[in-house]
């Protein structure tokens, strides 16, 4: 069967006056169902195109029609890394890889301008999207269970499963990142370490500094995501109260805001997370992986804890051995 479309695409990235090329597109793949919610608003993607907070990358027929879209999202315009989505491929261009030599061409960019790396989520619902990152040299750095809402509909993706799925984690590295210590709590040192050595990644894991003392009081954000029904919470400084603190919001979003997951970050710089973290394994929270943050000035451990919500391990898809060792790690750190 002949592939016309890898002669004939042509890639490009699209200007602040074209927002309404992502909006389109996300409709005809999602619905409106996409929970990423500024997509459908053309102005608001202009308005981040413009400011170089987001970066949209397409591939087209010689005529100008769109084959396939994928973006990535930064905090700043010069960030190092960079947050890579909103890949959709239009129906009629499918079975001919356009995902991946699209998100070739973006990561090229990227590289030559200088960044570290791209991370994503691909969906745990099915491999595809999971063997593309392989194929394109990105490696799994965690499982987010749970992380995509029931409602998330995508017509690739074939018959919907009941109940929330999960993501997987990948990290792609463009070029060496600093050097840096990285303070992992003991019961995750390995695996933590595992994923330093396989993605590349300039951290070296330490033991917390002879002498090194938290604060008494953590500081911390919390981010709801109302279309996710689920809330993130960044740790800035972990203290002494730690493992309280999270215990009263923890009882917060599940019990009075009604929320399905908690995502929770701990800053891998911080010789306070290797002191405290451990203790968090009471509340029933439990390894998710190790993610950048934009709130952070570094990679941060991720941890989760799910509310009524069951995952099993039949419910995730994995695209690599890796993948699989990573994921029975996840699922018995849960349990």
């Amino acid at each position: 069967m002949s592939e016309p479309a890898k002669t004939d695409a042509r890639f490009r990235f699209l200007q602040p006056d074209e927002g309404e090329v992502l909006s389109e597109a996300i409709a005809v793949a999602y619905g409106d169902s996409y929970d990423v919610r500024w997509v459908y608003d053309a102005e608001e993607v202009a308005a981040r195109l413009a400011a170089g907070t987001y970066v949209a990358c397409v591939a087209e027929t010689p005529e100008g029609d769109l084959l396939c879209h994928e973006g990535m999202s930064l905090s700043a315009a010069d960030d190092a890394v960079g947050h890579s989505g909103q890949a959709v491929t239009m129906p009629a261009a499918r079975g001919q890889h356009l995902f991946t030599r699209t998100k070739r061409f973006l990561m090229d960019w990227a590289a030559g301008r200088g960044m570290a790396g791209m991370f994503s989520e691909a969906t745990a619902a099915h491999p595809y999207s999971q063997r593309a990152n392989v194929e394109l040299g990105a490696h799994e750095t965690g499982f987010l269970l749970g992380w995509i809402p029931e409602s998330v509909a995508n017509d690739a993706a074939g018959g919907r499963r009941r109940g929330r799925q999960s993501a997987a984690l990948f990290y792609a590295k463009l070029n060496d990142g600093h050097e840096r210590p990285v303070y992992a709590p003991e019961r995750h040192q390995a695996m933590v370490g595992r994923t330093l050595e396989l993605c590349g990644l300039r951290g070296t894991l330490s033991e917390p500094p002879s002498g090194a003392e938290a604060p008494e009081r953590t500081e911390l954000h919390v981010e709801i995501e109302a279309d996710h029904n689920l809330a993130l919470i960044t740790v800035h400084r972990p203290g002494l109260d730690l493992e309280v603190a999270v215990s009263a919001e923890r009882h917060h979003l599940f019990h009075r805001a009604g929320l399905d997951a908690i995502y929770l970050d701990l800053p891998l710089d911080d010789p306070a997370t290797a002191l405290l973290a451990d203790h968090l394994e009471r509340l029933g929270v439990s390894y998710a992986g190790v993610f950048p943050n934009g709130r952070c000035d570094g990679d941060v451990l991720r941890m989760q804890s799910l509310h009524r919500v069951r995952i099993e391990a039949g419910d995730v898809a994995v695209a690599s051995d890796h993948g699989r060792e990573l994921l029975d790690y996840v699922l018995a750190d849960l349990s």
